[in-house]
Formats: C-alpha cells, sequence, structure tokens
C-alpha cells in the first residue's frame, strides 16, 4: 500500500510539469527582489509603526512606573530607617532618664532610711540615757535609804552582839557613842 501512494504521488508530479526543477533558494532569486524588498519595506513600516505607537507607549510607561514605585519604596525605607534610628535613640534617651531617675530615686530612698535610722538611734539613745539616769537615780536614793539604815542596823546588830556575849543588853547611850566614833 505504502508502495502504491508512493507511485501514484511520483505520477502526479511527472504529470503536473514534468521532472523536478532546481529553482534554489527563494529569497535570493534575483527575479523576485523587486517583490521581496517591497514587502520588506511595508512588513517594515507596520512593525515600526506598532512598536512606536502601542509597544512602545506601554513599555515606557510600565518602565517609568516601575522606576517612581522604586524610588518611592527606597524613599520611605530611608524614612523608616531614620524613624527607626531616631525611635531607637529617643529609646536610648528614655532609658538612660529611667537610670537616672532610679539612681536618685534609691539614693533619695537610702539618705532618708539612713535619716530615719538615725533618728530612731538618737531617740534610743536619749530613751536608753534617760532610764540609765533614772537607774542611777533610784540606786542612789536606795542606797541612801540603805545607808541611812545601816546605822540602825548597826546598833541592833552590835547590841544583838553584846548581848549574847554578856547575857545583857547595852545601854543604848554607849553604842551610839561607839558609832559616832566609827563615823568620825
Amino acid at each position: 500500500m505504502a508502495q502504491a501512494q508512493a507511485q501514484t504521488t511520483h505520477a502526479e508530479t511527472q504529470a503536473h510539469g514534468g521532472a523536478h526543477e532546481d529553482v534554489g533558494f527563494p529569497p535570493f532569486a534575483t527575479e523576485t527582489y523587486g517583490g521581496q524588498l517591497l514587502w520588506l519595506v511595508i512588513t517594515f513600516g507596520v512593525l515600526y509603526t506598532l512598536m512606536s505607537k502601542l509597544v512602545l507607549p506601554r513599555l515606557t510607561g510600565i518602565i517609568e512606573n516601575r522606576r517612581v514605585i522604586i524610588a518611592r519604596d527606597l524613599d520611605e525605607a530611608v524614612a523608616m530607617k531614620t524613624r527607626a534610628e531616631e525611635a531607637g535613640s529617643a529609646y536610648e534617651k528614655a532609658l538612660a532618664e529611667a537610670k537616672g531617675r532610679a539612681q536618685a530615686l534609691a539614693q533619695e530612698t537610702r539618705a532618708k532610711l539612713a535619716a530615719e535610722s538615725d533618728a530612731k538611734r538618737k531617740a534610743l539613745e536619749a530613751d536608753l540615757n534617760k532610764r540609765l539616769a533614772e537607774s542611777e537615780a533610784t540606786i542612789s536614793a536606795r542606797k541612801a535609804e540603805a545607808m541611812g539604815h545601816v546605822r540602825g542596823i548597826a546598833r541592833d546588830t552590835a547590841s544583838a552582839i553584846i548581848e549574847r556575849l554578856t547575857g545583857k543588853a547595852p545601854a543604848p547611850q554607849a553604842i551610839e557613842s561607839a558609832l559616832d566614833q566609827i563615823n568620825a
């Protein structure tokens, strides 16, 4: 079957003009230069017109639009960077101020506590000095009172010792005169 088709195609080719003529590459045929040049000029003109009127304005608009967008984005990025740097420096400044206030507050609190502690210490010392003075006064009063009773105790003791040794009580005037001699 394939052989029959090949014979039919070969027969048709011979019927239409006989054998194959070698014409070469058609654009290099010198008989068609004029037509080729005319169509080249028409095609170039149409393509040039389409490119200059439709495609290039659109491409120029797109490129210009992108350039504007990129420039705006770069400006925004610079502005954001500036704002971020300003915010960072404001943060550092606020942090330094807060540290300064905290240190001042701590120093003030330390001074206040030291003053309160000193006042309490002085009040405690004054209270202790007052109690000490009262205690010394009480001791002196008791000592004076005890010393006031010593003469009576000495008289009673001397009378009791003499009575025990001798068996009879001595005269109170004799004991008083003996105590006066001791104190003198």
